[in-house]
């Protein structure tokens, strides 16, 4: 397996003379992201990306995220220029090393939380999704205004296209998924690179909009559109985990045993009683995940793909705008050092 960690490039707080200091790692997850959704990144952003993180002795070959525009998600007719613009992207990034590219087909949103300060006993903070909170917002009526939505829109952008999305429906979406994957997939797999899905953040409906990428029905369906290991999945266990219908190693295993997962995010979540769910350290006795069998089923499927530790909790002062959200260098290090812990006690090995 290959441990990797995000890095949001040069304004990132947490260094990458920090990263390579943590014991196994080896990979720099990354993006240009001074360029708007749709368009083509320069090779000179992505050139250097690859050599900084070749300075301080990492490699970038992993992408965290190429967007998937709205005008695809919804089949608008710019999105033939849109996934153009994507292949080309695809084509650069491949160019220079790049081995996996992560995106998602969410939509609106990217991940949607209630509060990204809640404080646990220990005095740690973390991101947090209580129903509660969003009882009696509408989103067609109300200005609202939560962590992961994109603040580049206005909320009369949102209103537009919550009601577009609502107008396309669940069926819509998978059409224009098919679409986008029949013209993207075989770029993927002429330039070598692996596409991981990201799933829906959380993986249930809100605000009404369609959010198919949620359990392991949709999974099967997603990949059957275009079955070849290029059409992959980043198996996030903390967006899919924190719906109790989903049997994470269960499905960690399946699709690790058909070569289906090209990287693995790997953090707890501690699902409440009304399915609400706070994000939580990594030890399996902190949330709802059994880590060790996520684990064990990909050391006993033979998963040789990328993992990182997700964000988890803000501990040891690591707070407010020195560091985004659960994207600190303390908590994230430490649950790399506990999934080395659970990989060698499983038989496993780092690359």
């Amino acid at each position: 397996m290959k441990s990797s960690f995000r890095w949001y490039g040069d304004s990132d707080p947490v260094k990458l003379e920090q990263i390579r200091q943590i014991p196994g790692m080896r990979s720099i997850v990354s993006a240009v992201y001074d360029v708007k959704p749709g368009e083509v990144w320069p090779e000179e952003s992505i050139k250097h990306l690859v050599d900084e993180c070749a300075a301080n002795g990492l490699v970038f070959d992993v992408v965290e995220s190429i967007p998937v525009t709205e005008e695809i998600k919804l089949g608008k007719p710019e999105r033939d220029l849109h996934i153009e613009h994507y292949c080309e992207n695809i084509r650069r990034c491949a160019k220079y090393g790049i081995k996996c590219i992560t995106y998602n087909f969410m939509p609106v949103f990217d991940w949607t939380r209630t509060q990204l300060d809640k404080a646990a006993e220990d005095g740690s903070t973390s991101l947090v999704m209580y129903w509660d909170q969003l009882k009696g917002l509408d989103p067609l009526k109300d200005d609202i205004h939560l962590p992961g939505w994109d603040s580049s829109y206005t909320q009369e952008e949102v209103r537009d296209l919550i009601r577009a999305y609502g107008e396309l429906g669940e069926e819509g979406l998978w059409a224009n998924i098919e679409y986008f994957l029949k013209r993207v997939i075989p770029v993927a797999e002429e330039c070598g690179v692996v596409m991981a899905l990201h799933p829906d953040d959380p993986p249930y409906p809100i605000f009404g909009l369609p959010r198919v990428i949620t359990c392991e029905e949709n999974l099967d369906r997603y990949l059957s559109i275009v079955d070849s290991p290029a059409n992959s999945l980043c198996l996030c266990t903390g967006s899919l985990g924190c719906s109790p219908k989903n049997d994470i190693p269960k499905m960690v295993r399946k699709y690790s045993a058909m070569g289906r997962i090209g990287f693995m995010h790997i953090r707890n979540v501690k699902i409440l009683p009304d399915t609400s769910f706070e994000e939580s350290g990594h030890l399996t006795q902190d949330g709802s995940l059994d880590m060790n069998a996520i684990v064990k089923a990909l050391v006993d499927t033979g998963f040789t793909g990328y993992f990182r530790p997700d964000h988890g909790r803000m501990i040891w002062d690591e707070v407010g705008s020195d560091a985004k959200p659960g994207y600190g260098l303390y908590d994230r290090a430490l649950g790399t050092a506990y999934i080395n812990g659970l990989i060698e006690a499983n038989g496993g090995n780092l690359d």
